[in-house]
C-alpha cells in the first residue's frame, strides 16, 4: 500500500485539549485528573491508556432531575492518551467556554470537560407553546464542549439590538442562556413554518449572545416532559 496516499488523513500534532479532526470527528487530549464526559458509544478510536465508566455517580445524580428520561447516556473517560469521538457522521462543533455558559439540546451534546458545571433545566416561557415545556442541559465554566449538528450549522450573533431571532425548535442546537427566550405562534403561516416540527410556533431570542442552528430538523431530538 502506498502510505503517501493516506498521509493527508493522519492525525495532526496536538494543539489543544479538544479540536476537530475533519468536520465529523473530535480529538481529545486526555490527561490524568482532567476527565471527560462523553456520549456512550461515541468512541471511534483511542491511543494510550484510556478508561471508560458508563453512567458514573455524577451523571446518576443529575439524572434524578432529568425527568424526561430522554437524555443520551454519558460515560466518564479518564487516563492519558488521545481519544477520538464521533456521532454517525454528524458535524462536530468544538467550543471553548471561557467562563461562559451554553444551554444545549441534550441529543446534540457529544462531550464536555468533567470539571464544568452542568445540569438539566427547564426552558422558561414555552409551556403554552410546547405542551409542558422543553428541557435542556446548561453547561458553564472554563473548559471544552463538543456539540453535534446534522449538517453544517450556523451560529447567529443576536447582538445588542432590539431585533429578535426566531428559530424552529427542532433545528435548535444551543444558545447563550442569558438571552431572553419566548415562543411565537404563526397563525397565518400555520405549520408551513418549521419544516421539521410541523408546529405553528417558533422560539424567539433577544439580547446579547449566540444561537446555534442545524440545517436538519428532527422533532424526536427535543427534550420534552412526558405526560
Amino acid at each position: 500500500m502506498n502510505q503517501q496516499q493516506l498521509a493527508g488523513f493522519a492525525p495532526a500534532p496536538v494543539a489543544a485539549r479538544m479540536e476537530n479532526h475533519g468536520h465529523h470527528m473530535v480529538k481529545v487530549a486526555l490527561q490524568t485528573g482532567n476527565d471527560l464526559f462523553a456520549r456512550v458509544g461515541s468512541m471511534v478510536a483511542y491511543e494510550g491508556f484510556v478508561q471508560y465508566e458508563p453512567n458514573p455517580p455524577a451523571v446518576r445524580q443529575i439524572a434524578r432531575d432529568w425527568i424526561t428520561g430522554e437524555g443520551a447516556p454519558l460515560m466518564k473517560c479518564s487516563g492519558d492518551g488521545l481519544l477520538y469521538l464521533a456521532d454517525y457522521g454528524a458535524d462536530v462543533v468544538v467550543i471553548n467556554l471561557a467562563g461562559d455558559a451554553l444551554s444545549v439540546n441534550g441529543t446534540n451534546l457529544l462531550a464536555f470537560d468533567a470539571h464544568l458545571q452542568w445540569g438539566v433545566e427547564r426552558v422558561k416561557g414555552l409551556a403554552k407553546f410546547a405542551g409542558q415545556g422543553l428541557w435542556n442541559i446548561k453547561v458553564s465554566g472554563q473548559g471544552w464542549v463538543a456539540l453535534t449538528s446534522r449538517g453544517t450549522p450556523i451560529v447567529v450573533d443576536c447582538g445588542r439590538g432590539e431585533d429578535e431571532t426566531y428559530v424552529d425548535p427542532d433545528a435548535l442546537i444551543a444558545w447563550s442562556p442569558n438571552l431572553k427566550v419566548k415562543g411565537k405562534r404563526s397563525f397565518k403561516a400555520g405549520s408551513l413554518i418549521g419544516r421539521g416540527s410541523g408546529e405553528a410556533y417558533q422560539m424567539g431570542f433577544s439580547g446579547e449572545g449566540i444561537v446555534v442552528v442545524q440545517p436538519s430538523e428532527d422533532s424526536t431530538d427535543r427534550l420534552r416532559i412526558r405526560s
